[in-house]
């Protein structure tokens, strides 16, 4: 580009820029909440009164900023971003750096004037700002072809073949109804995933149970059973070697048992959340207190996984069942009082909706889909696990780099929906699995007569269950408990091996009410959780015994080696 040439596209870009002013803005604000459904119930008439004085410095202060871009572009200077979207070199170009500055300088102003709005529902604040951040993350200039100089740099270079396998790219993506973080073919369960050893003992039309083979020579006499989500595949727990969470407990001398959760398809669709804890949890109980000849054996669950174990364990008490000798909850909700983000999606109309489509309602049962709850917790975080990836992906043509966390975060399940109109309901809208009160599989189910030890660790950022959610578990359950605060979010916290001495978790042996009085006075401890875990789960071992090199019993005899058929079925 000539001289002139870059004079004349500064010129016409420049032309057709117009500075946001408070008052177009609070103007387009009233159209866009008025037009939204989300708001139809809320009386927003006294929203917009704003308080004129913070509205005029605010106003202020962004005309002071634009003049300052404005002489920044003149005099042709270079940018610099602290924003991982903007620190390419190419972003310094001062064309697209004023684009990019231009982007997130309206992007302030557009989050300080909805501070200014008066809206007294905490609800409905939560879903402007949820909807406002999915707006602003959508309209970043990296997301588009001709603003990304980035983009336009790898075009030139490989003379469109970028674009072209960008293409191929999104039409894969499309083809399996998600966006892929990672490449389908840069990992195989059963070889590269889920190979600690072991063998599928015992399977039902809900699971398949795996007992892992010991890797020393004496075990725990008291067995662990482990219950994963259902909303995703087991393998989370069992990635490769260097960090696989089975393994690691296997090292350590337990004798390991888990659950697989079938893939749900059509034909499951009337599955209930009681087919989940009799036919899922109690009945892998079950199995394992018969081959392992012990019945009060050891526990722990992942996510709803745990909601699902410690409701299972609640029914058996209120059966007569003594508990089990220990309980470990990671990352796991028993009160929803707090469910983050996903809340903005939760209300009556949508879990009605739910159950009118697939719930039953109707008298039509269906599945709900694992791409599209993947695609859900996805968009959540935009900038992180969404529309970085169509820009590197679809904008670049590159391919995703090869990582098993967001491999499995693709290999999404589909449940029952059924079962997820109640989860949906009885969890996230009503929050009453607390009271005591819900009639489960034939008895009343109440979480105080799970009496076991607990260990309940969560994550200091998780978007899935927040920690203060899961420290809540702390004054519902009445036995012994330890609490535990990992460093990162729902799932790189809880997969976080020692070898790579990695983050850090907290402790505070005293218990107070307040999550945040908890972790005033906790101490932090480098690295991972997982030794904590092992010293405290150690003590419910029960006595050393000559390893068990014999998978099953006569009653259960071996069916097929892990990781077993059910992981490997696609939820497409």
């Amino acid at each position: 580009m000539t001289a002139k040439q870059e004079e004349k596209a500064f010129t016409d870009f420049w032309s057709v820029q117009t500075p946001f002013t408070a008052i177009s803005t609070i103007e387009s604000l009233k159209l866009w909440i008025g037009s939204n459904p989300w708001f139809s119930h809320c009386d927003t008439s006294t929203w917009f009164d704003v308080d004129t004085q913070q509205l005029d410095k605010l106003q202020l202060e962004y005309q002071a900023q634009w003049f300052k871009l404005c002489s920044k572009l003149m005099t042709r200077e270079a940018f610099t971003f602290d924003d991982a979207r903007f620190k390419a070199k190419e972003w310094s170009d001062p064309m697209y750096g004023a684009v990019a500055a231009l982007y997130l300088m309206n992007c302030t102003f557009l989050q300080e004037t909805v501070k200014l709005l008066k809206i007294d529902d905490p609800k409905a604040q939560r879903r402007l700002d949820y909807l406002l951040e999915q707006t602003l993350a959508a309209a970043a200039p990296s997301n588009f072809l001709f603003t990304n100089p980035e983009a336009i740099d790898k075009m030139v270079q490989t003379q469109g073949a970028s674009l072209f396998s960008g293409m191929l790219h999104w039409m894969d993506d499309v083809k399996a109804g998600v966006l892929r973080q990672s490449d389908k073919d840069d990992f195989q369960v059963g070889v590269d995933l889920a190979v600690t050893p072991g063998t599928v003992i015992f399977q039902n039309e809900m699971l398949q149970l795996i007992q892992y083979a010991p890797s020393t020579d004496t075990q725990y006499k008291i067995p662990l059973l482990v219950v994963p989500p259902c909303i995703n595949k087991y393998y989370i727990m069992d990635l490769r070697p260097k960090n696989s969470l089975i393994k690691y407990m296997v090292e350590q001398g337990h004798q390991v048992f888990l659950i697989s959760w079938r893939n749900m398809d059509i034909s499951m669709a009337e599955t209930s959340w009681d087919d989940y804890l009799q036919k899922g949890v109690i009945a892998a109980m079950s199995v394992v207190r018969s081959i392992s000849g012990v019945h009060d054996i050891n526990t722990l669950g992942f996510c709803v996984g745990g909601t699902l174990l410690t409701q299972a364990l609640a029914v058996l008490a209120a059966r007569g069942d003594t508990p089990p000798n220990s309980l470990t909850l990671l990352t796991s909700f028993l009160d929803f009082m707090d469910t983050g983000p996903i809340d903005v999606y939760v209300d009556e109309q949508t879990v009605n909706y739910h159950e009118v489509t697939v719930g039953g309602k109707a008298g039509h049962y269906g599945i709900f889909r694992g791409e599209d709850m993947a695609n859900t917790f996805s968009i959540l975080r935009p900038n992180e696990l969404w529309w970085n990836y169509n820009v590197d992906k679809y904008l670049k043509g590159e391919k995703p780099r090869a990582f098993d966390i967001l491999f499995w975060n693709n290999d999404s399940s589909n449940l029952p929906g059924k079962m997820y109109s109640y989860y949906l309901r009885h969890g996230y809208l009503q929050n009453d699995f607390k009271s005591g009160e819900m009639q489960m599989c034939g008895v009343t189910m109440d979480y105080h007569n799970v009496t076991a030890p607990a260990y309940i660790y969560a994550s200091r950022k998780d978007h899935i269950v927040p920690w203060e959610s899961a420290y809540a578990s702390t004054a519902i359950l009445p036995g012994q408990k330890r609490f535990v605060l990992g460093a990162s979010g729902h799932i790189a916290g809880v997969i976080n091996p020692p070898a790579d001495n990695k983050r850090s978790y907290w402790t505070n042996d005293k218990l107070v009410k307040k999550a945040q009085d908890w972790i005033n006075k906790a101490t932090e401890h480098t690295g991972s959780w997982w030794p904590d875990w092992a010293q405290w789960q150690a003590q419910y071992g029960g006595e050393k015994i000559p390893a068990v090199t014999k998978a099953g019993s006569p009653a259960f005899p071996p069916i097929e080696p892990a990781p077993g058929s059910y992981v490997m079925r696609s939820a497409t």
